[in-house]
């Protein structure tokens, strides 16, 4: 506690340094002095505050960029607050700047410093360029534990208080900021300090481990992430060959659970390899790798490593994938993946929506699927939709067109053959299309053209899950998702003894029949659109759509090609075209052919007037119903109509659409 003699000493010698610059050091330390001199020297004047406050935002953003230290900080402030409770005294955090991120303290004192010329609120800034010589500007400045009161402090609004501040410096030698103590002038006690110092010393210490545990915290997520993305099976295990790390490919290949695998013995999985008589620290080896369902030739990599999961410090990491030969097989021969799902399929008709919902439904589970539907109308895409959403989605897609195989080698590449199993036949044999979709699905499209002799061996694999290579004696277990497509009538075609009744009958557990474009109409703007956008040719004017009289026919047209016919008119215009729009002289022969008589030529709408007609009525009437759905949310209306929110805003400004009103309604 300062004695009031005591102050006015202080008050002159504070006068005197100002006036002609003495320095008297038995009234003043010299960090008080060399504190002033800094102030002055970054052009304060000590009769003339500078405030600097950040804005709500600012402050927010630095409390972000501070987190871990408030965190840290808070807590520790909580409890010397619970010490110094009712006598004044409020508890300060600052960052590196100077800015101070936390306040915390009694009512009344709080009200009394904030109601000071320059308050002392969060957000106010502190750092001794801005403020002068001050409890947590000068213990920055200095990187000491200061105490300062009454006339130490540089201006003179300051002077019936005191300021006892410590700098936080973490064992790098970082300035992350400083905590103080600020009181009445008259309540100064020497032991403050040293309670701000530890107090200083403890934040920095738990703040430098939260960090580093943070750190590592980030480390572990980072390495799983980079698990993850590997298009290999992975295993991380510790030193005593228990996995403690996989990814998603590993459980595709293995056909296992993320909780069958973690913390089981890889001895389990690889029996064929001697883990115990290992001395390189690399090894390839093409071995067998134990599934769920069967064992599964697996090309492997295991290397020694450094795994702080293990006692003592050293593990393995193992990547494999199938063969080479089979990935070969399916780079060359099959070619296929899986890149659509359920946001690919666009429109929103009932007939398409409808369609939609019942294929979600059936990529839930694993029962086998039947999708019917005419040429063109997208089983494909809907099977790949499936495959996507379904829980064989890691696993591969093949997609056979059992239609384009010749008859005499559906079965070798259905099932597979041995090796000597016909004249011909590749020495090491050959992996068929089931076994190549192992732990997928294999899409069997044109189902209806399978030859009659063949169907009774896709029924015996429907029935026990297992393919037998031609030529050859052991099943191969298989977990599999089998989805067929036709455009055949198969009722018809059993009754024309084509196509066998139990066959047809395993098949159709789900059936699923796609809509015809003509089923569809009020799609076809929709899909229009999005073919103009997908061949917009590089180098051209920007098409923006077609002419009224191409969509009138495009309405009227049948498409017995359904949206392969409408694709590849789209694609053929936008080619052919020089202008901004498709007119008539860019379309196929086909689709003129049902063009309609000239109408009367009506007069053209007002630079606002919305455009008349049935087909923009039809469209408008369809934009219409997605903005009420949305509730006048233009961005979701887009996603549903499938367009994007420009092209959505052009049509709204063309149709008069206002959607204000929605929202408002809302």
């Amino acid at each position: 506690m300062i004695a009031q003699a005591k102050r006015e000493q202080m008050e002159r010698a504070r006068y005197q340094f100002f006036h002609s610059g003495a320095e008297d050091y038995s009234v003043f330390p010299k960090v008080v002095y060399d504190s002033w001199k800094r102030s002055l020297a970054y052009g304060l004047d000590p009769e003339k505050q500078y405030v600097k406050r950040l804005t709500p935002e600012e402050l927010e953003a630095r409390r972000r960029k501070n987190a871990v230290l408030m965190e840290v900080a808070t807590s520790f402030m909580e409890f010397l607050h619970t010490l110094v409770k009712g006598s004044g005294f409020v508890l300060l955090l600052s960052d590196s700047d100077g800015y101070i991120l936390k306040l915390i303290g009694d009512k009344d004192a709080v009200a009394d410093i904030q109601s000071k010329e320059n308050p002392l609120v969060e957000g106010a800034c502190r750092h001794e360029s801005v403020f002068g010589t001050g409890g947590i500007g000068t213990p920055m400045a200095i990187r000491k534990p200061v105490q300062l009161a009454s006339y130490e402090m540089f201006y003179p609004s300051e002077h019936e208080f005191t300021g006892i501040g410590a700098p936080l410096i973490d064992a790098d030698g970082r300035l992350w900021g400083a905590i103080c103590m600020s009181g009445a002038w008259n309540q100064t006690h020497p032991h403050t300090l040293g309670l701000v110092a530890a107090a200083s010393y403890a934040i920095m210490r738990q703040f430098s481990l939260q960090r580093l545990y943070n750190r590592l915290a980030a480390a572990e997520n980072q390495l799983q992430t980079i698990i993850s993305t590997i298009n290999q099976g992975v295993f991380l295990l510790d030193s005593g060959y228990t996995i403690v790390k996989t990814n998603d490919t590993a459980l595709q290949i293995l056909g296992y659970t993320k909780d069958e695998l973690l913390r089981q013995s890889i001895l389990e999985i690889m029996p064929s390899f001697d883990f115990f008589k290992m001395k390189k620290n690399v090894y390839d080896r093409d071995l067998t790798v134990q599934g769920k369902y069967g064992t599964i030739r697996a090309f492997v990599t295991i290397q020694m490593v450094q795994n702080a999961a293990s006692s003592d410090g050293s593990g393995l990491l193992i990547t494999f994938r199938q063969s080479p030969e089979v990935r070969k097989f399916v780079t060359k021969y099959i070619g296929a993946t899986a890149s659509f799902n359920f946001d690919d399929i666009i429109g929103q008709s009932s007939a398409i929506t409808t369609a939609k919902a019942y294929a979600q439904i059936a990529s839930t589970n694993s029962a086998n699927v039947l999708l019917l539907g005419e040429s063109g109308t997208g089983k494909e895409l809907f099977a790949q939709s499936i495959h996507n959403s379904s829980e064989f989605a890691c696993g591969p897609f093949v997609a056979v067109n059992c239609g384009a195989i010749p008859k005499s080698l559906v079965e070798s590449e259905l099932f597979g053959y041995e090796s000597g199993a016909f004249t011909g036949a590749k020495r090491e044999g050959s992996a068929g299309k089931f076994e190549l979709a192992n732990n997928g699905t294999i899409f069997l499209d044109e189902i209806g053209d399978m030859p009659y002799e063949v169907q009774v061996h896709l029924l015996r694999i429907l029935q026990t899950r297992e393919v037998t290579r031609v030529g050859g004696k052991k099943p191969i277990p298989l977990n599999i998702r089998i989805i067929a497509g036709t455009n055949v009538d198969l009722q018809q075609a059993i009754e024309e003894k084509t196509f066998r009744s139990d066959l047809y009958y395993r098949l159709n557990v789900l059936s699923l029949q796609i809509p015809t474009l003509r089923e569809r109409r009020e799609d076809i703007p929709i899909l229009t659109d999005y073919f103009i956008r997908k061949y917009q040719p590089a180098g051209k004017a920007q098409i923006r759509g077609v002419t009224d009289e191409v969509m009138r026919l495009f309405l009227e047209y049948p498409w017995p090609g359904n949206i392969r016919e409408l694709e590849n008119t789209v694609e053929r215009a936008c080619l052919l075209t020089t202008d901004v729009y498709i007119r008539p002289e860019h379309i196929t022969a086909s689709v003129l052919r049902y063009r309609a008589p000239a109408a009367p030529a009506a007069p053209a709408p007002a630079a606002n007037e919305p455009a008349r007609g049935t087909i923009h009525e039809a469209e408008r009437e369809l934009i219409l119903k997605q903005l009420n759905e949305s509730r006048g949310n233009v961005k979701n209306a887009a996603a549903r109509l499938g367009i994007s929110r420009r092209t959505l805003y052009r049509k709204m400004q063309k149709l008069g659409i206002d959607y204000q009103h929605l929202r408002r309604r809302e």
